[in-house]
């Protein structure tokens, strides 16, 4: 059994498919890890959503911040379709509902001891462990689930930028969303700077990418997150960046998690004509 990590498809179905013929991943004996943002900016959302949800447990993903866009727009207006989003097609679909309904029941986190690896859209605040987070996620789901147009909402804006355990309701709610699927950069003190999305290097003085603050809780796990295309695929510091950057003219990009092998990266078949990366 071969157990792969791949980063955000953001509708790139056909690289996808290129790719996973390239591991040779069969789901039959295969597992698959996928680090969200499966929908949005490429042709291909709703292939990819179908495909990815007819691997059943062969598969484990994470919501990344532009899946849950694609929920809030369905959820009876909640929010606006944007500029550049690519999401009419899912949601015409003849199998729209049971297709966001799987969406909608994927958890934020996911993690394996044995593996050593714990897997999350963006990042982790400095102030968390692994252990705080897949706490916080479960809140995030249960109220997701639970009431999905209260929490989407209440889900878009910034604040509040700094964690506290004394945060409650919708405001420890949007913290944790923002810091699973929105982070880059945080201060030294771990003020969030959702703001900031370019590569390293290229921000304020006091911007750090947050798997370097000092001290960060977390440091004693590898983890794995996507998002962050600017920095595209890294591996160093106890982190793995998967996001190459598929949609904007990069590669899709694959490693191994239980055993020792080189990267696989699938270039992109075309690009995006247009704009640049963003959160929603």
């Amino acid at each position: 059994m071969a157990v792969w990590a791949i980063g955000d498809l953001q509708g790139c179905y056909e690289e996808f498919r290129a790719l996973l013929e390239r591991l040779e991943f069969e789901p039959a004996h295969d597992r698959l890890w996928l680090t969200g943002d499966l929908v949005n900016r490429g042709p291909g959302s709703l292939a990819a959503l179908r495909y990815v949800r007819s691997l059943g447990g062969a598969v484990s993903v994470v919501l990344g911040n532009h899946d849950l866009h694609l929920l809030a727009v369905a959820n009876d207006g909640v929010a606006a379709l944007r500029r550049g989003d690519t999401l009419e097609e899912v949601l015409r679909a003849r199998d729209r509902d049971e297709l966001l309904d799987w969406l909608l029941r994927l958890p934020l986190v996911h993690g394996d001891a044995a593996l050593g690896a714990f897997m999350v859209h963006a990042g982790l605040p400095p102030q968390w462990s692994c252990a705080d987070a897949a706490a916080y996620a479960a809140e995030v789901q249960a109220a997701l689930v639970g009431a999905p147009r209260d929490f989407f909402a209440a889900m878009y804006g910034d604040e509040p930028d700094r964690w506290s355990p004394r945060l409650t309701g919708e405001a420890r709610l949007r913290f944790t969303v923002n810091c699973l699927t929105r982070l880059r950069y945080c201060t030294a003190d771990g003020r969030l700077l959702l703001a900031e999305k370019g590569p390293i290097g290229s921000t304020p003085r006091d911007a750090l990418p947050w798997f370097r603050v000092p001290g960060r809780r977390s440091a004693a796990t590898r983890i794995l997150f996507g998002h962050w295309s600017a920095l595209g695929y890294y591996d160093g510091e106890g982190v793995v960046s998967l996001d190459s950057g598929c949609v904007w003219g990069g590669a899709l990009t694959a490693i191994r998690l239980d055993a020792a092998a080189a990267p696989v990266h699938q270039p992109c078949r075309g690009s995006l004509s247009a704009g640049a990366p963003d959160d929603y």
